[in-house]
């Protein structure tokens, strides 16, 4: 309460002391004004008390006049009269005189107060502006005090990562150096490895001459006790009559030599390898001769004849999804089947490439493939299926053998996203397309970047012959570029974003996508659009949605934005089936297995479908 006391007081004595202030502020200008006023109240009481005397005096000198009006006469009456009359004449003057006065200086009054109210205005928006002023400042104090603290923690945040940047440089400059011993002694080790090698080739080599010389003389001896056999002659036998010497004594030696010749200059035509056996077709002619060898004795023998790994017997048509299996943690971009057939490689969002096993119409999970830093873009096998090349949103592509499922290679050099990396047919080199507008030509043996060719446009999807590299953009354009000359051949422009590309089986026609909902098919012998898929309801769902042809090339798949597959026939340019109800959001991409009997198929959800005719 003595507070609460004291702090009323308080702000009454401030009250106080501000109105004496302006007391002493607004008085010392109206103080000449008020002096004047009360001189002219103090005239005016003057001239009221001198009129009443005057009055007083004017009847007392009226009945003077009336008394002794008989005594004196008029003559004396009139000169005071006349002296009345001019003294209420002067008095009058005065008396308008100062109403005049009186009147001006209320005027003067009224501005003089409108003038203090104007005053009392000003001053009280300069109070509410000073407020003003004083709430922005504390404000923009406390703003300082704010940036100041940031500036202290940035400092030492700065100080820490400068602290930490030195550690890593020395950190950095030991590494260093113990990277150049280490290439030190691995030059040293390769010098003795190449030195060991040429070594042990050279006594290869002398085994080698060793082992052609003993097989040569085996086959002499052979031939020679072949010749020494009596055998008969078959009259159907191709055979070469060669002439003999003259005399009795000398046809054993002539057949001899002249077999010998024959054999001699076979092997010496053909040149075969010491470790190698004779080719088939001399052993079988000797054969044929001497009655002493198979028919297939060292010749190809029907069993031994394969069929290419990648040939395709029969396509199927898919009709039925076989197995409908959860295959990532998100979104699914890419999907891609093996060489063999076997295997199928997925990858999503979730920075993981996942490898299945296709048995009996189902994917069963054999393993995954980690290392990626983000999304995965696209997927490719090589010609052998033994690596694995994977384009993801980290700016790099990635190179997994499939033996022991290890990240072999890290291939980083782009300024954006990777959206597509493929194989060479060589195996030893790869190309990938960027968000950045480049493609990178990368070797393998050396593991770096080749060369740098700037498309002037994102790519979405690469793909490649022996010496040409097809890349689909973002500016509706297909470019074809020649990877020895550095150059672009030439363009092809579409009506909208180029989202895939695919090669058929003979790498004559190219497939495009575009975002104006059409599929095109390139002849590349003749550089001109052969014809143009379509159909009601198929939609692209986005820029990296990938169409894929049939391992024959008479098919087309494609998945459209509501989650249906679409098949084209090539032959007739229509609609072969569609395929829905299975897919709950838009198909990312397709993939036709090389054995023809599946498709698999991948959406923005996190499903995965195994489709077939069975």
């Amino acid at each position: 309460m003595a507070q609460r006391r004291g702090g009323a007081c308080t702000w009454k004595r401030h009250i106080c002391e501000q109105l004496r202030l302006r007391d002493r502020l607004q008085r010392h200008a109206f103080d000449e004004i008020v002096q004047r006023y009360n001189r002219l109240l103090e005239k005016s009481d003057l001239r009221a008390v001198l009129s009443e005397r005057y009055q007083a005096d004017k009847y007392e000198v009226a009945r003077g006049h009336e008394a002794a009006a008989t005594d004196a006469g008029r003559g004396d009456g009139l000169a005071l009269q006349q002296e009345m009359a001019d003294m209420r004449i002067r008095h009058q003057e005065e008396l308008t005189e100062l109403h005049k006065k009186r009147g001006e200086l209320a005027q003067t009054v009224i501005e003089l107060n409108n003038l203090i109210q104007q005053k009392d205005k000003e001053i009280q928006s300069n109070e509410a502006k000073l407020q003003e002023y004083q709430r922005q400042t504390a404000d923009l104090e406390g703003d300082c005090r704010e940036l100041n603290n940031c500036l202290q923690d940035l400092e030492r945040a700065n100080q820490t990562l400068k602290d930490e940047y030195d550690a890593l440089q020395i950190t950095f400059s030991a590494l260093e150096e113990k990277l150049r011993k280490t290439t030190e002694d691995n030059q040293e080790l390769v010098s003795r490895w190449m030195a060991e090698k040429a070594q042990e080739a050279n006594r290869l080599n002398a085994e080698n001459e060793k082992d052609s010389r003993r097989r040569q003389a085996k086959l002499q001896k052979d031939l020679a006790d072949a010749a020494k056999e009596p055998l008969p002659v078959d009259p159907d036998d191709n055979i070469e009559v060669l002439a003999e010497d003259c005399g009795k004594g000398g046809g054993e030696t002539a057949r001899e030599r002249a077999l010998g010749r024959t054999a001699s200059h076979l092997c010496s035509s053909k040149k075969i390898p010491p470790s190698q056996p004779p080719p088939g077709g001399l052993l079988d002619s000797i054969s044929n001769i001497f009655g002493r060898r198979g028919a297939n004795s060292f010749g190809t023998s029907p069993e031994n004849c394969q069929t290419p790994s990648g040939a395709c017997v029969e396509v199927r048509v898919p009709s039925t999804a076989l197995h409908v299996f959860e295959a990532h943690d998100g979104e699914v971009n890419a999907v891609r089947f093996s060489p063999g057939s076997r295997l199928l490689a997925t990858g999503g969002m979730d920075r993981r490439v996942k490898l299945w096993e296709v048995v009996s119409g189902r994917c069963e999970p054999k393993g995954a493939l980690t290392g990626s830093n983000a999304g995965i873009t696209s997927i490719e096998f090589d010609s052998a299926g033994s690596y694995l090349l994977a384009a993801s949103n980290d700016f790099a592509s990635r190179i997994w053998t499939l033996e022991d499922y290890r990240l072999r290679h890290t291939l980083t050099g782009h300024s954006g996203k990777v959206l597509s990396a493929r194989f060479l047919l060589d195996n030893a080199r790869i190309v990938s397309g960027s968000y950045d507008r480049t493609l990178k030509l990368w070797d393998l043996r050396s593991k770096v970047c080749m060369k740098t060719v700037f498309t002037g446009s994102s790519c979405n999807d690469i793909v490649c012959t022996e010496q040409c590299v097809m890349s689909g953009h973002f500016d509706k354009k297909v470019r074809f570029w020649d990877i020895r000359a550095e150059s672009n051949v030439r363009e092809l422009e579409l009506l909208g974003r180029v989202t895939s590309l695919d090669l058929n089986h003979d790498r004559t026609q190219l497939l495009a996508c575009s975002r104006d909902d059409l599929l095109k098919i390139v002849d590349l012998r003749t550089n001109a659009v052969r014809q143009t898929l379509g159909a009601q309801g198929f939609k692209c769902g986005a820029d990296w949605t990938r169409v894929t042809f049939s391992p024959d090339g008479n098919f087309v798949a494609g998945g459209s934005a509501d989650g249906a597959l679409y098949i084209w026939n090539v032959l007739t340019g229509e609609v072969d089936r569609t395929l829905d109800r299975n897919h709950n959001s838009a198909i990312n991409a397709v993939s036709w297995s090389p054995s023809g009997t599946y498709v698999s198929s991948v959406e923005k959800g996190s499903k995965a479908i195994l489709w077939s005719d069975m």
